[in-house]
């Protein structure tokens, strides 16, 4: 799948959760389009790509769609993240409730800096980063957070895939050189704001 059917799956599950919240027990596809700002036609399409879900004519039951969307992510299931860069950014992810909700649990927190180590965030003590791989024997995680300076993350990066890391979301304003079987999202802010400099400057005046 494109990684904008990607991102649609995820706002069909947090519109279907709404709506299960609400005590909402049936949606058509237009309804769920309408929540995401897409089409029925594109609604239909994605699912339409993981099975038969629906009635035509009535739409989809809330709860099972939200339940198979869950599957679908890889939602079913806790995952357990190390968080890499103990600055501003990280201070904001390891404070982030949502995270935990949707399965995601911080277990390890590494940084360089002295003046760091040793201080916990949520009741997590923050590791030395050069004594990486004695963290993660204590506390194993399958995915990590890098957020540290682009200077630093390919050096990082190669040390998590080391220890065992499969996937990584990656901070830093540079790409990384992983190898196959290791997945990265690169998540740069100076882009995305760029992308909404552009639709600034584009608006119809």
């Amino acid at each position: 799948m494109s990684e904008s059917a990607i991102r649609r799956l995820s706002l069909y599950l947090r519109a279907l959760e709404e709506m299960g919240d609400d005590g909402e027990e049936i949606v058509s596809s237009r309804l769920l389009a309408e929540r995401v700002g897409t089409t029925g036609p594109q609604v239909r399409k994605d699912l339409s790509l993981f099975g038969s879900f629906g009635t035509r004519g009535l739409g989809y039951a809330v709860r099972p769609l939200r339940v198979r969307l869950r599957d679908i992510l890889g939602l079913s299931r806790r995952w357990s993240v190390a968080l890499v860069g103990a600055g501003r950014i990280g201070a904001a992810l390891v404070a982030y409730p949502s995270f935990r909700e949707r399965g995601f649990e911080i277990v390890t927190i590494l940084d360089n800096d002295p003046e760091k180590i040793g201080t916990r965030w949520n009741g997590i003590a923050i590791g030395p980063v050069e004594r990486m791989e004695e963290a993660f024997r204590r506390n194993p995680a399958e995915v990590a957070i890098l957020a540290v300076p682009a200077e630093a993350a390919q050096d990082a990066a190669d040390a998590l895939v080391r220890v065992g890391v499969r996937g990584i979301m990656n901070l830093a304003p540079v790409r990384l050189r992983v190898p196959e079987g290791v997945a990265v999202k690169h998540v740069d802010m100076a882009v995305e704001l760029e992308s909404l400099s552009f639709a600034l400057r584009h608006l119809v005046r």
